[in-house]
């Protein structure tokens, strides 16, 4: 694992706890491996593009590789974050739960980067479609923080849990299948519970870092 892609999630700044831990984790990952390269892209607190008509209509275009300018200039962005992607090693979300799910910025994220020819190909059997991912040898680690209890596997609220489950599910659409997903839970629970949970997941980050 040479080279490390850090998306975050969360619109808040130093106030955000997914940010944080996931701070924590990169520096023990790079005190493991001083050699590896670092790139953050910051989804929570910038503006990425929601995909919109022009987007679909080029990335669907029939014949990608005589798309008309105006049509490659649609998808510029996403190209950039496709490339970025598929350029690292480790890919590591700091992706706060929601209203059950991740923050608007991260997801119009997802939808730049599931891309059509890029990261997923379409193939035709009898006229059925066949998915195939085409991002390889990747791994990818989640950092949340949820604001209740018993959202991970398990718990009594995991099925209102869309926000781990919407995260690996695309991230294995397109072949990135070792996924980990570390969480602290309760901030809005005692203050206690939460920091337990928060050096709870701080420890397993630790370990993580030297095992990834």
């Amino acid at each position: 694992m040479n080279r490390i892609l850090a998306v975050h999630g969360s619109p808040r700044g130093e106030r955000s706890h997914s940010r944080r831990l996931t701070e924590g984790f990169i520096e023990a990952c790079l005190a493991a491996r001083p050699r590896a390269v670092l790139t953050r892209r910051e989804v929570g607190r910038a503006s990425i593009p929601h995909v919109g008509e022009p987007f679909v209509a080029a990335a669907f275009y029939p014949q990608p590789e005589s798309r008309p300018p105006f049509m490659q200039a649609d998808l510029a962005l996403s190209d950039v974050l496709v490339d970025e992607l598929l350029a690292h090693d480790l890919l590591v979300i700091s992706a706060p739960m929601y209203n059950f799910s991740i923050p608007s910025g991260l997801k119009a994220w997802l939808d730049q980067i599931v891309r059509l020819g890029r990261t997923f190909a379409v193939n035709q059997d009898n006229g059925v479609a066949h998915y195939e991912p085409l991002v390889r040898g990747k791994q990818a680690v989640i950092i949340t923080s949820r604001g209740g209890h018993g959202f991970g596997p398990g718990g009594p609220n995991a099925a209102l849990n869309h926000a781990d489950s919407l995260l690996c599910t695309a991230l294995g659409f397109i072949g990135i299948e070792d996924v980990r997903v570390v969480a602290a839970e309760g901030e809005e629970s005692d203050r206690q519970v939460f920091q337990a949970s928060c050096a709870a997941a701080e420890r397993e980050l630790v370990k993580l870092a030297a095992n990834v």
